[in-house]
């Protein structure tokens, strides 16, 4: 069958501030925890920022973003992801007023998405907790984030609310079970960090979510608001039920963020879980009231699935920060992630069945070592390994639709190459662009075109009829 998207589908790309803007010390930012994250997540933080963090400079979006921008809207983009630096209008978190040059920035990129017709579609907080608030609160484990999240969040719909319609408020929530530094700016090292803390942090942010939810849409009506989650489908290892039962409680795990964001309440098995923890979370009245403000819609990022099993001898997965048994049916990237097109469909069905709420993916990708070349003349990457991927991952998006699933829309993961989240090397690329930047910081920054350049362009055009099954 051929490939049918919806009319008004939002085919478009997905960036971070931290591993794309580079500026790290410009008009006023602050630091944030991944200025002093140079290996990522696979080696602890360092005391201040370092030279050896590719961050720092990333792609130097900040200032190419004109010429960027032009680039995603030469291939058709309906929609960019973009996240706002927290520390860039806030530069120590807690601060009373924002620093206007970073409000500035964020208009000029605004203004230059309007210029080509590109929707924005904006992620408040993308790993990038200011460094202050992990140094002095220890992150998401004070309560008081919750009041300066809420801050910030109210700066940026009074700013950019007439301008910007869809919003995420944590990129992938529940990654903060496994990368606590990252996704809850919580400096206590992971190992040290008790369940009593890890809990409340989690629910510090997901009071947070919820009250931003209602922020908005009090001061507008009109904006969509969007909880975003790791998506990990989990299969039984065996059929044994033991296997099923525990690839049941590891997806209980990421349903929980979920459940809460469109639900608004915690569910009985996240319940049992606190109890069987010995976890007694500081719950206010308030709190309760406050996650009854669900989102208008569930965004996700899909790029593995993992197999479970009861049995305590085997192995589990390497190159995602979740953890899982690998899928002996499945081969895998270069980083160790397995790929599993058919599992996007899987999850697009459970998620539309279990929430009842549009979804959007809003990652997707695949990371490689892509080697430039010139071709009649012209430097480009033949990516034929990513044009696969992507077309397989599709396929499988337009046969969910075909379920009946309701889908915004879908924006690659690192739609311009930029700087790897979990180990903070570019040699891990993504994107459709290549930017000339080496892992040792080398590099002219030039942006070529890769194969997958054209042929993004031309699924966006057919609106997805030229895929192939």
């Amino acid at each position: 069958m051929t490939t049918t998207f919806p009319e008004g589908f939002l085919w478009g790309g997905a960036t971070a501030a931290n591993q794309f803007e580079g500026a790290y010390d410009q008009d006023g930012k602050g630091l944030s925890i991944q200025d002093i994250m140079p290996k990522g997540i696979v080696a602890p933080p360092t005391e201040e920022p370092t030279e050896d963090n590719l961050k720092l400079v990333g792609i130097d979006f900040y200032n190419r973003y004109a010429e960027d921008i032009a680039l995603f809207a030469e291939m058709g983009f309906k929609t960019f992801r973009f996240s706002i630096g927290w520390s860039r209008i806030f530069p120590n978190g807690d601060n009373e007023t924002p620093n206007e040059e970073g409000l500035a920035f964020y208009d000029r990129v605004l203004d230059e998405l309007e210029k080509h017709g590109i929707e924005p579609l904006v992620t408040i907080s993308h790993y990038e907790t200011p460094l202050n608030l992990a140094r002095e609160y220890d992150g998401w484990t004070d309560r008081r984030l919750i009041d300066f999240y809420e801050r910030y969040a109210k700066t940026l719909f009074e700013r950019y609310g007439k301008r910007v319609k869809y919003w995420l408020t944590f990129n992938e929530i529940n990654a903060i079970m496994h990368a606590p530094l990252m996704a809850g700016g919580i400096l206590t090292p992971k190992e040290q960090l008790s369940k009593q803390d890890l809990y409340q942090a989690i629910h510090h942010e997901l009071v947070a979510s919820a009250r931003v939810t209602r922020l908005a849409h009090e001061l507008n009506p009109d904006l969509k608001v969007g909880c975003m989650l790791i998506a990990m489908p989990t299969y039984p290892l065996t059929p044994d039920p033991q296997d099923v039962l525990a690839a049941k409680e590891a997806e209980h795990v990421n349903y929980a963020f979920g459940d809460v964001h469109c639900r608004g309440s915690y569910p009985g098995y996240f319940l049992r879980t606190l109890r069987e923890n010995g976890v007694e979370l500081n719950i206010t009245d308030e709190d309760r009231e406050d996650l009854k403000n669900t989102v208008d819609f569930v965004s996700f990022s899909y790029y593995v699935s993992v197999c479970e099993s009861a049995a305590p001898d085997k192995a589990k997965g390497q190159g995602n920060i979740m953890g899982g048994v690998p899928n002996p049916t499945l081969k895998a990237s270069e980083w160790g992630w397995q790929i599993d097109p058919v599992g996007l469909r899987i999850v697009l069905n459970d998620y539309w069945d279990r929430w009842q709420k549009p979804l959007f993916i809003v990652e997707n990708g695949l990371g490689a070592k892509d080697e430039l070349v010139e071709v009649d003349g012209v430097k480009t990457v033949v990516d034929d390994y990513r044009i696969d991927y992507l077309n397989q991952h599709l396929y499988q998006v337009g046969e969910a639709i075909a379920d009946g699933v309701d889908l915004l829309g879908y924006t690659t993961w690192g739609c311009i190459d930029l700087v790897s989240a979990s180990t903070a090397q570019l040699s891990k690329r993504y994107g459709f662009i290549y930017v000339d930047r080496n892992d040792d910081g080398t590099g002219t920054l030039e942006r070529y075109k890769k194969k997958s350049f054209d042929w993004y362009k031309d699924v966006i055009a057919t609106n997805g009829g030229s895929l192939t099954a």
